[in-house]
């Protein structure tokens, strides 16, 4: 009886060779897949605080909460209508604390891929992949002079432009229409003293944490993906130029751009 051939080196090279090419064509659209549940959960998280926003204004006659108690006061009403809301703090794409400080308080700050710290009342600590619009907010007399920036209530036209809470490196922040986008990605925080000069409060939102872009809950309680560009198009506030210098209409061309975003859409 003859014995039955094994395979010969060159032949198993050939299979190792076949898999391994099989496993690199699959392993990017693999990465893909997964990423885009993850974005999929993330706007889930937004809807949840939707939710929460829409019956809090709902019980307040359209009025938004004030968010000058502390940094992190705009989480009170998803406090208040999902006790149980832990979870929703998080990206599942920016989940994991990182080290990076901000500005030398000791408060960790967030990247494209991990959330950011900071305190709650009673000084307990608060960690998210979230950050709210700061034009966001009821008037609070004792704190804040109203000068025709503050979105006071939901009940306004073009609600469904307004965002209210995104993506995030920060607990928030206060865009004006002249705000510089980060030089490189996940650039470091400016100073205040240049904040102040520069309008430099883009950075925290501007992150490539969804192929290009950012999830975004809006002031009619719609989530959707916002382009990385298109953040300069957005209503922030009630006199927000949405064709300022870095858009296209103002005349932005993508050489005006940081290097690391001239590959994202133009708007």
């Amino acid at each position: 009886m003859s014995k039955p051939k094994a395979f010969t080196l060159i032949e198993l090279l050939v299979v190792i060779a076949v898999i391994a090419l099989l496993l690199a064509i699959l392993m990017p659209v693999l990465q893909r897949v997964k990423r885009q549940a993850k974005s999929v959960a993330c706007q889930s998280n937004l809807n949840q605080w939707g939710l929460a926003y829409s019956m809090y204004t709902l019980e307040n006659n359209g009025e938004l909460f004030s968010c000058y108690v502390s940094r992190v006061s705009f989480l009170e009403p998803l406090w208040h209508y999902c006790p149980d809301s832990t979870d929703l703090l998080l990206c599942p794409i920016a989940s994991k604390l990182s080290s990076q400080k901000l500005w030398g308080e000791g408060r960790p700050i967030g990247t494209t891929l991990s959330p950011w710290a900071d305190s709650f009342f009673g000084g307990d600590t608060v960690i998210s992949s979230y950050g709210k619009n700061g034009f966001i907010a009821g008037l609070d007399p004792n704190n804040l002079v109203d000068y025709g920036f503050l979105w006071r209530t939901c009940l306004v036209k073009g609600a469904n432009n307004v965002p209210v809470l995104l993506d995030s490196r920060t607990s928030g922040g206060c865009p004006y229409p002249f705000s510089p986008p980060p030089d490189y990605e996940d650039g470091a925080p400016v100073e205040w003293s240049v904040v102040e000069t520069r309008g430099c409060y883009m950075w925290p939102f501007c992150i490539n944490r969804h192929n290009g872009g950012i999830n975004s809950l809006f002031m009619d309680w719609s989530v959707r993906k916002v382009g990385l560009k298109e953040l300069w198009t957005l209503k922030w506030y009630r006199k927000f130029d949405t064709t300022g210098d870095w858009t296209r209409a103002g005349g932005a061309k993508p050489e005006d751009w940081p290097e690391w975003m001239r590959r994202f859409k133009d708007y």
